[in-house]
């Protein structure tokens, strides 16, 4: 069961990645779209996809210009029944190293910033009533702990308590919250910039470090676009009606067990 057609979303983060490709899905079923983000392709990301997506510039730290941009959306569509929070910045340094401004940049877009659109979205999803969805894209570190990714760990670890709470606060409005766990997507943005720290950590090729990484996960591949936007897609169909407060792990089978020596 897709998408149902007709839906008013607001993605954030939405001009790259997952959020440009859930941007696309629910254009092609008829949805109308508001893309909030802060990169310079903004524009040129709306112009491509039609007259269905509405860019609308926001810094997803600020509770005055997320509060305004998901009132545009609302008015511009009539109403919201989706959303989905895409944003997200990484950085990758060893513990000693993370600065004040590390830290607060990290959990300020990848937390805040995901609690701040889910408090502005709310009151208009909650009117939607078993129409409404939010999907919270996370990571496999929302799961366990990594080196060297300390403030993301702690973002998207975060970013799954808060999608279990505003899940249980919104139940009774019949609108669901769900979470994306995936593993790292090597075609995204941040994934070529986690490639390009592992290029330069190993001394091994880009195509080395991807095939070194798809070896140690049970299905033997890495993540793509399309295997996360299908999770998503899954969640915001109505088949999902009965899931909520959940987390969707998209990591080929990362967090399984191994036997320890074998």
């Amino acid at each position: 069961m897709g998408i149902a057609p007709g839906r008013a979303a607001v993605i954030t983060g939405a001009a790259s990645g997952f959020g440009l490709e859930m941007a696309r899905r629910l254009i092609a079923v008829d949805a109308r779209v508001a893309l909030l983000d802060i990169a310079s392709v903004l524009d040129d990301v709306a112009a491509e996809l039609g007259p269905a997506a509405v860019p609308i510039r926001c810094d997803v730290r600020s509770p005055q210009a997320m509060a305004g941009s998901i009132r545009t959306a609302a008015k511009r569509f009539g109403g919201l029944d989706t959303l989905i929070v895409s944003a997200g910045v990484i950085h990758i340094k060893p513990l000693a190293e993370v600065t004040e401004a590390d830290w607060d940049l990290t959990l300020d877009v990848n937390l805040k910033g995901a609690f701040l659109a889910m408090q502005a979205a709310a009151p208009y999803i909650a009117e939607s009533g078993t129409r409404g969805r939010i999907v919270a894209i996370s990571s496999d570190a929302g799961k366990k702990g990594y080196p060297s990714i300390t403030a993301y760990t702690a973002s998207k670890f975060g970013l799954v308590g808060l999608v279990e709470s505003v899940a249980v606060e919104l139940a009774g409005y019949g609108v669901t919250v769900n979470a994306v766990c995936p593993s790292g997507a090597p075609s995204t943005g941040m994934g070529q910039d986690v490639l390009a720290w592992k290029v330069a950590a190993t001394g091994k090729s880009a195509d080395q470090v991807e095939a070194d990484a798809a070896r140690a996960l049970p299905l033997a591949r890495n993540a793509t676009v399309d295997d996360v936007a299908a999770a998503i897609e899954f969640l915001i169909s109505d088949g999902a009606a009965y899931v909520t407060g959940s987390t969707i792990d998209v990591d080929g089978g990362a967090r399984l067990g191994y036997l320890p020596g074998t």
